[in-house]
Order: C-alpha cells, then structure tokens, then sequence
C-alpha cells in the first residue's frame, strides 16, 4: 500500500473521528493508537522515537510503519506530514482543525494528551519503564518539542503557534490536493474530496476526550502499582542487608 491521505493537523482536533471516517470510507488509516494499542505494531514505537531523535527532513523508511495503510491523521504522522508528501507526492494532504478554534484546540490538549509532561505521575512511569522512557522521549522531541516548539507552557504561545503553522500547511500544499477540515461539516467535504461516495449514516461523532482521560486515569493506576512495587522491593533489599549486616 502507499499513502493517499496525509493527516497534518493536530492531536485534539477532531482526529479520532476523521480516523474512523477514513476507515468507513476504506481508507485504513493510522493514529496514534495504532503505536501504542495495536498488538500488530510492535516496534513501531522505536520507529517513532527514532524519527523524534533525528534531523527534520531525514529519511526514513516509512513503509515500515505505513505498509498496511492508506492513510494517517493525529500524532506522530502529522508531525511529519512534510517527510511523508516527498515520499508519497500523490497523497492528498487533509488539515483537520478543532472547530472550536485555536482556543478549544488549546484547552482540549492540555486536558487530555499533554500528560506526558504535565502529570508527575507518567514521569514515575518514564523513570520506571520502558515503554514510559520510549513514549515520553518520542513525545517530548517529536510532538512538543518540534512541531510544537516547546511553547504548550504558555497559553498565548501556543495559540499563535497552532494559528501560524495553520497557515504554513495552506502555503506550502496546492489547493487541489488540500483540504481544510472540520468534524462538523460532516460526510460532504470529506467524500467530495477523496472522490466517494457518502455513507448513509451519521459522521462518526467519538467522545475520545473520555477515552483519552480513561487512558491517562489508568496510567495513573499503573504509576500508583509500579512505585508501590518498587518501594517494596527497596524495602526488602534494606531489610535482606540489615539482616546481613546484623
């Protein structure tokens, strides 16, 4: 397979619902839960933590990610949207925007997907795992760090930082092969655009605010298990060498 459809807006802006879309539409399409939930994936974590730590603009083999779909919105494809129209220059490019404006998108983050900086207890988790390290470290440099410019700290800076690379995808993408999209303009802009047919059913409308939340309250559970875990161990290492020692 090859990529038709590149996904360069952000996390939060309606993503999880464009996903489903595209796949109704057959369009097997890539998200961020296809890194971290899908079992098929292995490995595609390091893939991504090894884009996050090298140059924009390196090549990368990205069928290796991509090779069973056709398309790809949310994080971490969009963070590169520019590396993948080289290497598939007949996708189209779809920028999804939270219909809410910069602001919702804003609010909408720091809410839900910026916990990999913002929650003390993910960075127990960083300290502690594997997967912790790997995610957080992709995250920080591919995510925040560079397409976000490290400035989700600060409100305003944020806010202008969505608005100008908004504009930065309209300039450098052809109008034909661009679509500015909203999850509430619904099936017609989409389907017009990709050249199908509309469903006879209701745009998928996802509460992943909700979903999103769930996972980060069981990265929490999972924090809370992992120091109680290790304080134990720790406890009992001290215990073994007061015993010895004595």
């Amino acid at each position: 397979m090859a990529l038709k459809v590149i996904g360069a807006g952000f996390g939060r802006t309606g993503t999880w619902s464009t996903f489903a879309a595209l796949n109704r539409l057959g369009f097997p399409c890539y998200h961020m839960q296809e890194v971290i939930l899908n079992k098929a994936n292995k490995g595609h974590l390091n893939f991504w933590r090894k884009v996050a730590n090298s140059k924009p603009g390196t090549p990368h083999d990205w069928d290796r990610a991509f090779a069973n779909y056709t398309a790809t919105v949310d994080n971490p494809g969009c963070c590169v949207w520019r590396e993948l129209l080289a290497a598939y220059p007949d996708a189209k490019v779809l920028l999804t925007l939270h219909p809410r404006g910069a602001e919702g998108w804003y609010d909408s983050t720091i809410d839900t997907i910026y916990f990999t900086e913002n929650l003390w207890q993910f960075k127990i988790l960083e300290w502690l795992t594997p997967f912790g390290r790997k995610f957080g470290d992709m995250s920080r440099k591919l995510i925040w760090g560079r397409v976000l410019a490290g400035v989700m700290d600060d409100r305003e800076r944020a806010i202008a930082r969505y608005n100008a690379y908004t504009e930065e995808v309209k300039a450098a993408v052809s109008p034909e092969k661009l679509l500015v999209f909203t999850v509430t303009e619904g099936w017609g802009p989409l389907c017009r655009f990709l050249g199908v047919a509309e469903p006879r059913e209701p745009f998928p409308n996802l509460n992943d605010r909700e979903s999103v939340k769930k996972v980060i309250r069981d990265v929490i559970k999972g924090s809370y298990m992992m120091l109680g875990l290790s304080i134990a161990g720790g406890v009992a290492v001290l215990a073994a060498l007061w015993w010895w020692l004595g």
